[in-house]
Formats: structure tokens, sequence, C-alpha cells
């Protein structure tokens, strides 16, 4: 079998989620870096690899797929990842999973802005819902669900905005568990989320 290609850019939520979930499970690939500040994405070439220009895509060898929970599924059932990432065979388990929608695009702090109201129903439904009884997202283990939205609210701690979260010791103590049980994927996925926090707090002293 042909290697896998990935092509990410580590600024974009789901590349960063999926990057980790091939780390995670030691699955060979790859890495293609596209990077989006750049537009490498705009490019003829590219739109070969993802004809939306966007991020994340995969290919093994002919067969590409462009759309991130197709990817998952596809890695769970070709390659050999543990099953509590997305269940296999519990129908009620995998139901109950769920991944946020990603666009594939860097943090637009203005759209944070006005999207906190929006941020604190989801924080609520967070703690009063999917983090009720368990220690992750409707489970009591890590799936796919919890590294995608884990590294949705990263977003907001790039442009220093995870009081929206933190604001919340279920949600908060529910991200330290995921960055726990991923390290060092975690902050490895996450590196470009750091400097751009850097870079945030640096502008916020001028």
């Amino acid at each position: 079998m042909a290697q896998l290609k990935y092509y990410y850019d580590l600024m974009s939520q789901p590349s960063r989620a999926l990057y980790m979930f091939l780390k995670l499970n030691k699955i060979p690939f790859e890495e293609k870096p596209v990077a989006l500040r750049k537009g490498e994405h705009k490019t003829e070439e590219y739109k070969k690899i993802h004809p939306f220009h966007l991020v994340p895509a995969l290919h093994d060898g002919d067969f590409k797929l462009t759309e991130s929970l197709a990817i998952v599924e596809y890695l769970m059932s070709t390659q050999n990842a543990a099953d509590h990432w997305l269940p296999r065979t519990d129908a009620r388990k995998r139901a109950k999973l769920i991944i946020p929608r990603a666009t594939g695009k860097p943090v637009d702090q203005e759209k944070v802005k006005k999207g906190r109201e929006n941020v604190k129903r989801v924080v609520k439904d967070l703690e009063s819902y999917f983090l009720k009884d368990t220690p992750f997202l409707s489970s009591n283990e890590i799936t796919v669900a919890d590294i995608f939205g884990a590294c949705e609210l990263m977003q907001l701690y790039a442009v220093l905005e995870e009081g929206l979260y933190e604001s919340s010791p279920i949600v908060k103590a529910w991200m330290a568990r995921v960055r726990e049980r991923t390290n060092p994927q975690f902050d490895e996925a996450n590196v470009m989320v750091y400097r751009v926090r850097d870079m945030y707090k640096k502008l916020a002293k001028l």
C-alpha cells in the first residue's frame, strides 16, 4: 500500500485534530504542510489535491479524501487505530459522538468577538449534556470528538479568549484531560496556536 500523504496547516483546527489522530495511532504518513497564510492552497496545483482549496486532505495512492470525518472513518477502517476513537461495533456510542463542523480556515478574531454569546451557549451545552456524566464527550474514553472539540476551543486560546470556556470548571477540566491524554502530540499539533498566542500577548502590551 502506498504511504498516506497528509496535506494540512496547523493553524486549521481540523488539520490539528487529524494530525494528532495520525500521530497518536502511530499511522505512518508523509507530511505535506500547506501554508494558508501564504496562499499555497489557492494554486491550481493544490486544486488537484482539494477541489475547494481547503485543508486537510488525505491521499492514499490514487484515493483522495477531503472531508475530516470521512478521513477519520477511512483511517478507522484501514489502519490499526484503537476502537475507542470511533467505536466500530457499538452503533449507539458512535451515534452519540458529536464532531464539530470544521471550516479548515484560520481563526478570525472579529468572528470570535461577535460569536461570544454563541460560544457561551456551546460551553453550557458541553457541561450540562456532553460532560454531565462522563469525563469525555458522552464517553468514558477519549474519542475523535474530544480531539476535534478541543482543537476548536484552542482557536479561542490562540487569541486570548480562553476565558470563554475556562469560566466553566467542567469544560476547563475536560480540556486539561484531553491534553494530558494526548500529549506530547497535543502540544506538537498546537505549536502554531501557541505562537499566535504569544503574538497576541505582545500586541496587547502595545
